[in-house]
């Protein structure tokens, strides 16, 4: 596959080398060999480069943050597979410590077998220091467990890392947290956690070297104006990121071909029916045969439900019909709870009060069920690319938009989730920030007539009620209406929060 350049303002150590290329291709003009040898090293050079540009992800800063605390724990980095956990945590120990240490319990089987002894910290480094052949320095190394899950006994032993060596930096990837250990495993309170998610699409923007318009978001505030063409130019990123997605590996893809769309964004399909069997393995792997079906189905089900509704909003899931013969969520309880628990979709509890908590006021079988990618959820629904860029797709645009929502505030920091819904008004989310509650509509499009959002303002009185749709932004500070683009979900809310008065 080519590798198509990034745009040369992407890094200045990218430019040199295009000035640098320009002048050695007139030197060498002559001499195929050399210009063999040239073109080879520019573009291994840029994929390198260019590697660490795409995969560049906000999650870095809080890793910095845990490495230099002074009360730190070992640190547990949890989420779904192919969301680049390994690349970030290897690169955060190569740019910010002398030395790291990898070892992937997954990869190779023999290395429970330090475990099993005792969990001695030190001689577990002792030992760990002749597999990788290199000594362990505990005052200035850090020592990454990758698929952790795969020992539960390494688990564990993060309890005694903390004890014993509070000051060594340990941290540790996992997938199926939750779905291997039982809770006797988990060395509670003796760990930190931090849970990472697909690119958002400020990342995506920045990855696609779109790095204007991804720090002119960073900086927006409720006071500024959008002007129209950046309005219209991220609308349109905000449709290829409909497609795409944001794991890392189909985002890279994406941006290595993305010169011709079309054929990108063919290739970008390809990748993610792979990865869609991937993950079908992998639930074949860690689940049995006969809930392997249950899940697979289960999984791949949701599109179908969330396009039920022909008003473009997501409708509750429903078991019947799911799996035949069941009705009842108790018999799928088990299928949902280990894709939730393997972080492949987004659960939204349904409310039917706005009081606080909300949690208070849900059911365990009303809810709605998401894609944890909204790239995924298309390759899964088998929409062409064309009709999703045409924004052409019915109902379809109203269930993308909320799925995208969801993404964007769960890599936002928020959750769990929550919609509210009583009699026949719905409100796609609802948001509880500074005591207050938030309500958030979402409408696919242009059209933002909001009944449920005067229903529910009637009834609530929030500080101001806002609609994400495909509007540029307007703050309405009269009338308390806050109209979002799409794209501005992972900022909400832009506006300080007034704090209820108790009275």
């Amino acid at each position: 596959m080519s590798r198509h350049l990034p745009p040369e303002d992407r890094t200045g150590k990218l430019a040199k080398f295009h000035t640098f290329l320009r002048f050695y291709q007139k030197v060498v003009s002559k001499s195929c060999i050399l210009k063999i040898i040239v073109v080879s090293l520019y573009y291994n050079i840029n994929a390198r480069l260019f590697q660490e540009e795409v995969l560049k992800r906000d999650i870095f800063e809080k890793l910095k943050q845990w490495k230099d605390k002074k009360s730190r724990k070992p640190l547990i980095l949890k989420g779904a597979r192919q969301v680049g956990k390994t690349y970030i945590l290897k690169r955060f120990a190569e740019e910010l410590f002398p030395n790291y240490h990898y070892v992937n319990f997954e990869a190779d089987e023999t290395l429970s077998k330090i475990f099993d002894r005792d969990l001695n910290p030190k001689r577990i480094l002792q030992e760990l220091s002749f597999y990788v052949d290199s000594s362990i320095n505990t005052d200035h190394d850090v020592m990454i467990f990758d698929e952790i899950q795969a020992c539960p006994k390494a688990l564990t032993s993060l309890k005694y890392f903390q004890e014993e060596l509070p000051n060594f930096h340990i941290c540790a990837a996992g997938s199926l947290l939750g779905i291997h250990l039982g809770h006797s495993s988990f060395p509670v309170g003796k760990v930190e956690h931090l849970e990472m998610f697909p690119m958002c699409f400020r990342e995506f923007l920045e990855a696609s070297g779109e790095t204007r318009y991804s720090e002119f978001l960073r900086a927006l505030t409720g006071k500024d104006h959008i002007p129209e063409t950046v309005h219209l130019h991220l609308w349109d990123q905000l449709k290829i990121y409909f497609i795409v997605g944001g794991l890392p590996e189909v985002v890279q893809t994406y941006v290595e071909t993305k010169k011709d769309l079309r054929t990108s964004l063919g290739i970008v399909r390809e990748k993610q029916s792979d990865l869609i069997t991937d993950y079908v393995s992998d639930i074949a792997k860690h689940s049995g045969k006969q809930n392997a079906m249950h899940i697979e189905r289960v999984w791949k089900n949701i599109p179908a439900q969330l396009a039920r509704e022909q008003d473009g909003s997501a409708a509750k899931f429903r078991f019947k019909g799911v799996l035949p013969g069941i009705k009842a969520y108790s018999r799928l309880a088990d299928a949902i709870d280990w894709l939730n628990t393997a972080g492949l979709i987004i659960k939204i509890h349904i409310a039917n009060s706005a009081k606080i908590p909300f949690s208070a006021y849900t059911t365990e079988n009303r809810f709605k069920l998401f894609s944890f990618d909204v790239g995924i959820l298309g390759a899964i629904s088998q929409l062409n690319p064309k009709t999703i860029l045409d924004y052409d797709y019915g109902s379809y645009k109203g269930y993308f938009a909320e799925n995208f929502i969801a993404q964007e505030f769960r890599c936002a920091g928020v959750g769990p989730l929550y919609s509210w819904k009583k009699n026949t008004a719905e409100i796609e989310f609802i948001r509880e920030i500074n005591g207050g509650v938030l309500p958030v509509e979402v409408k696919s499009g242009w059209v933002t007539q909001a009944k449920s959002l005067k229903v529910f303002a009637e009834k609530y009185k929030p500080w101001f009620r806002t609609i994400m749709s495909a509007r540029n932004m307007n703050i309405d500070r009269v009338n308390r209406v806050h109209h979002y683009p799409l794209y501005l979900a992972y900022y909400f809310p832009l506006e300080p929060v007034k704090i209820p008065d108790p009275h």
